[in-house]
């Protein structure tokens, strides 16, 4: 058993090549081997997004707090809020982040193929984050 305490693990910027905005990224677990399930805390501060990814094996959201968006390739954007749990396919083109107003938080789960939990690709544009109608 390994209990990881609150605040115990480092929190950090989330890096330009995967993050449109400011946004702080807080790992909270990951299992050890034969295990792959990984944990984090993100925030994404007003109009912060991710960039489009997949995930090898899905992706779970849970948010915590604030209000935020999530858009899948083909897909309408749609908003998410406290308590909202978002289910993203195994290989699901998709992103997540805070509403163009408020800041939101999620914990994300995930799990991880040979090391690898996420593919990132390019950016959304400010058009696909807020489409008009």
């Amino acid at each position: 058993m390994d209990i990881k305490r609150s605040g115990s693990q480092a929190a950090g910027v989330g890096p330009a090549e995967w993050f449109t905005g400011e946004v702080r990224y807080e790992p909270l677990f990951e299992v050890p081997a034969p295990g792959r399930a990984q944990g984090a805390r993100v925030t994404f501060e007003p109009g912060a997004r991710t960039a489009w990814h997949t995930h090898p094996y899905g992706q779970s959201l849970y948010v915590v707090a604030g209000s935020g968006r999530v858009g899948s390739w083909g897909g309408p954007v749609q908003s998410i809020q406290p308590g909202d749990v978002v289910i993203i396919a195994a290989g699901e083109k998709h992103w997540h982040g805070a509403a163009p107003d408020s800041a939101m938080t999620h914990i994300a789960v995930h799990e991880q193929q040979d090391g690898v939990a996420a593919n990132w690709l390019e950016h959304v544009t400010d058009e696909q984050y807020n489409p008009q109608p």
